[in-house]
């Protein structure tokens, strides 16, 4: 059975967004250099990125774009195949990749049924909507966390109310930029 990893950053006091859903926080993509290189190897073991219609918007602005070309994650993030659960979007694309599909309806019984069919892992991205409902399904495997050193004392949660879930720590990773990158396999 493939396994749903979750790739979320966090800010050091454990906000996925400021209160307004920015992740300006995240700063410049200069600053990630090193951990990029870890996400292409990640992307190797992936064959479908799963988002929500925020995610989407955030992403199409700028990886499917000519802004993106000098980024290392660009190649195969573009390269992968995507699906964006969204009951209030009409259509997806993904420049000049034509490997976005939108789904609408219930996306956990979706996800159920991707993770059943043959294939390489799924990454789930951001899209704190669709996390949630898929961790308390208890759908998710893996959860992969980037805590930025940035302190905003409010904003959007990533855990929200999902009760209690025991992880046990795959690996831990620093990188120059302060940035700590958690891995964690969600105990079932």
């Amino acid at each position: 059975m493939r396994k749903l990893i979750v790739q979320e950053w966090l800010s050091a006091d454990g906000y996925a967004a400021d209160e307004k859903g920015s992740t300006d926080f995240f700063g410049p993509s200069e600053d990630h250099v090193r951990s990029d290189k870890d996400i292409v190897t990640k992307l190797d073991a992936i064959d479908t990125i799963l988002m929500g219609a925020n995610t989407y918007r955030m992403f199409v602005e700028f990886w499917p774009t000519e802004k993106s070309e000098n980024e290392i994650v660009s190649e195969p993030l573009n390269a992968t195949n995507k699906i964006v659960f969204s009951n209030s979007l009409d259509s997806v694309e993904w420049g000049k990749w034509n490997n976005a599909t939108l789904h609408k309806g219930d996306a956990v019984e979706a996800v159920k049924k991707l993770k059943q069919q043959n294939g390489k892992d799924l990454i789930l991205w951001g899209s704190l909507s669709l996390f949630r409902p898929l961790l308390d399904a208890g759908l998710v495997d893996e959860i992969s966390i980037g805590v930025v050193p940035v302190i905003l004392g409010k904003g959007l949660r990533l855990f929200g109310e999902s009760g209690q879930i025991t992880l046990e720590s795959m690996s831990v990773k620093t990188y120059d930029n302060g940035i700590t990158q958690i891995n964690y396999a969600v105990k079932k």
